[in-house]
């Protein structure tokens, strides 16, 4: 039978019909044919064929009504998801309202104080000089008192130097978190690591001051990344990122020019349409820094 031919062995296989006394060979199946042609196990198979001989047609109408139940259960979902979304929407803005009204207060605080605190130290300032300035010990020790002070980045500082204006080409509305990796096709280029290593390349060029964003960078001072923002001192800044760096002009140039940090701007303006302008400036002000409380280690058994 062709079946059985197929299936791996045909039964008249190996018998002589034409010779009289041949041995009589029994037909064995070909395990290479079987495997080849029975893909799927006798009892596999045979349960199979049960299944299908038990099973009964079941009508149009009873399915129809299965898939009408499932539509209606999904409906129901979508429903009570909206409903949900919009009951909690007025809490939402409520929310939002109350938590931007409160960060508006606290910088608008944090301003009046930075302000009373400028106000104090010049007038602390004038004080010191009126005291001092009579004799030529107090003088000394006002002149020791300006390095210290413009060491410590606590003076403004007013001479030529360079502005490095870095614009970024588009950052994300979400600032809850982006990767600290750039994305072909992300909106936000410029990390703070960008600004750190244009900043060290300024003072290697011979800065002597430095601001970024209008914040003077000193002792303790922090660039650093939150999300979405770049954060300098812990205050946030916006693109464009204006650095300005008091120094002689023509010195600076001739090194930065040659620097990582204006290498990386330029590789990131021809990859990512960063705007990078470096210009230098005959008279600019770089302000104050805050003065923070310098704490000092000492060894284990030093008094």
């Amino acid at each position: 039978m062709p079946g059985y031919a197929l299936g791996g062995y045909d039964p008249e296989a190996g018998r002589n019909q034409h010779e009289a006394g041949a041995p009589t060979l029994i037909p064995v199946p070909s395990l290479l044919r079987s495997l080849l042609s029975e893909h799927l196990d006798p009892g596999y198979a045979a349960a199979a064929a049960q299944r299908r001989a038990d099973d009964r047609p079941r009508s149009r109408v009873a399915d129809a009504c299965w898939q009408i139940l499932a539509a209606l259960a999904v409906a129901t979902v979508f429903a009570l998801a909206v409903a949900q979304a919009q009951a909690t929407a007025p809490g939402v803005r409520q929310t939002q309202q109350v938590l931007s009204g409160s960060v508006r207060s606290a910088e608008q605080e944090a301003d009046s104080a930075t302000a009373r605190r400028d106000a104090l130290a010049a007038q602390l300032d004038d004080v010191r000089r009126s005291q001092l300035e009579g004799d030529e010990r107090g003088q000394q020790l006002l002149d020791e008192l300006d390095v210290a002070n413009f060491s410590a980045a606590a003076t403004a500082v007013r001479g030529p130097g360079l502005t490095v204006t870095i614009t970024d080409p588009g950052v994300s509305k979400d600032l809850s978190d982006v990767s600290k990796e750039r994305v072909e096709g992300s909106r936000q280029v410029i990390l703070d690591r960008d600004l750190q290593l244009v900043v060290n390349s300024l003072w290697v060029s011979g800065a002597e001051a430095i601001s970024v964003g209008g914040i003077r960078v000193g002792p303790n001072v922090t660039i650093r990344q939150a999300g979405g923002g770049i954060l300098v001192d812990n205050q946030p800044i916006a693109s464009p990122y204006e650095i300005l760096a008091v120094g002689p002009p023509h010195a600076m140039t001739d090194v930065f020019d040659r620097s990582p940090g204006l290498q990386r701007l330029r590789l990131l303006e021809a990859s990512y349409g960063v705007g990078v302008t470096v210009s230098s400036t005959e008279d600019m002000t770089v302000p104050a820094g805050s003065v923070r409380e310098v704490n000092f280690a000492k060894g284990i058994g030093d008094r």
